[in-house]
């Protein structure tokens, strides 16, 4: 290999977007979640990767390539080996791309065992939260919320990790039958709340839960959404793997970025400041267009979510904004230059569905459309560009069976590790959308 990965000695330590709490290692970053001042945990410096790795990037393999990224990024905060245990242990299926023409490509992100983009986060925190907790001595309660894929690749990832209990809460009837069965019936470590309310609604409760400092006495708990930087950092590798993938085309890169809760695209722009060559990242978003208004404005307003048929980007207050916008010094002129923002409804995510199945005999779920969408609206907006347009395809068609068929008027086959769940019973337990409900569960366990 023809470059050098040389680490600096000093190892790296965490901050608070929000610069009010104190900085941190990063076992405290990943087990605490949030830090106090509600901030998000970001590297301390996130270095370009060293001079020759990307010229010799396509001789990696997947889990090689990421164990590089890893140990440069995290430099010596965990050792070697145990690091790339759990890095091939979380990366051992493929990303690949699909070619749909010369301009638009689809990076499939639904071969894990979840059938979601998520599952490469999920299977990194569990095994890096299963490192850290074997020293504690003590079960550490994750908290998620869920508006749709997150909860089951959460499920998945931990179902049977030693130490770790798992606590999902979802919104009631806002997520698919399939996506609902692998939240609800896997038993063991895994539990459920169904939520009388949305996805923020969830979202608020679990945050509400890390900032309360008597429960945070009495339970050791620690968060597996994407305010977690773990599920981040894995995201990450696989951008920089599509380079990889289509490198020898020698034609800059566009990737359009189905968002929601916006830790997808972080994940990319943590990438693009290590080093990997990005012409520009579309956030593609559904009717909840907050990001949108505000790459547009200037200004930034949540509001409550509204339902739409790509129910995982059903989000009002997107929590990783806190991290883009630190990224960028909080000047969204700044933002501009790396992001173009574009929202559509869910007319145009049928229409879109209907259209790549009928030019492309491709089946995409209700997100990847969305994604379709931004891509093809980036290129009518900027016809000269030669760029090689990749959509992240966040989730495989059949968890969305009740959208995909009866538009596409097709029959699609559902994977057998997703098939098997549909029989059995679901198991949660409803509750109101207050705090008040969740920390009453949680100190009757």
């Amino acid at each position: 290999m023809s470059y050098v990965l040389c680490l600096t000695s000093e190892k790296m330590h965490f901050y608070s977007t929000k610069r009010k709490s104190p900085n941190t290692d990063l076992k405290e970053a990943v087990l605490r979640g949030l830090p106090q001042d509600n901030g998000l945990y970001m590297p301390e410096l996130i270095r370009s990767m060293p001079d020759g790795f990307f010229d010799s990037i396509d001789q990696l393999s997947f889990p090689e390539m990421s164990y590089q990224l890893a140990k440069h990024l995290l430099n010596g905060t965990i050792a070697d080996e145990a690091l790339k245990e759990i890095v091939y242990g979380a990366v051992n299926f493929d990303a690949p791309i699909v070619h749909l023409d010369k301009q638009y490509k689809v990076l499939e992100l639904f071969h894990g065992p979840s059938l979601a983009f998520k599952d490469f986060g999920a299977r990194f925190m569990a095994r890096i939260m299963g490192h850290f907790a074997k020293t504690s001595g003590k079960t550490l309660y994750i908290l998620v919320a869920t508006s749709g894929d997150t909860g089951g690749a959460v499920a998945s990832g931990f179902l049977g990790t030693p130490g770790i209990e798992v606590v999902i809460l979802y919104p009631k009837g806002k997520v698919s039958l399939l996506q609902e069965k692998q939240l609800t019936t896997l038993g063991q470590n895994i539990q459920a709340l169904e939520v009388e309310g949305t996805f923020d609604d969830c979202q608020r409760m679990v945050k509400s839960a890390f900032l309360d400092k008597k429960l945070r006495k009495k339970f050791n708990i620690s968060s597996a959404n994407s305010i977690n930087l773990a599920r981040l950092i894995p995201q990450a590798f696989y951008y920089i793997n599509t380079f990889a993938q289509l490198k020898k085309a020698g034609r800059p890169l566009v990737f359009s970025v189905p968002s929601g809760n916006f830790g997808n695209i972080t994940a990319g722009l943590i990438a693009h400041k290590m080093g990997l060559p990005v012409e520009r990242f579309v956030a593609a978003s559904n009717s909840n267009d907050v990001f949108t208004t505000y790459r547009d404005t200037g200004v930034f307003l949540p509001k409550t979510s509204v339902r739409t048929h790509s129910n995982a980007m059903d989000v009002g207050n997107p929590s990783n904004l806190q991290r883009i916008q630190d990224l960028y010094g909080n000047e969204v002129a700044n933002i501009r230059e790396d992001i173009i923002a574009h929202s559509f409804n869910d007319e145009q995510t049928l229409g879109a569905m209907k259209e790549v199945h009928q030019k492309y005999d491709y089946v995409m779920c209700p997100h990847t459309a969305v994604g379709y969408l931004g891509m093809k609206t980036y290129f009518e907006q900027n016809p000269e560009s030669d760029a090689q347009g990749v959509i992240l395809a966040t989730a495989h068609p059949s968890k969305f069976l009740d959208i995909v068929e009866p538009t596409l008027k097709i029959k699609v086959d559902i994977p057998e590790r997703l098939n098997c769940l549909r029989d059995r019973k679901k198991v949660a337990t409803e509750v109101k959308p207050e705090y008040s409900e969740l920390k009453a569960y949680l100190e009757s366990l």
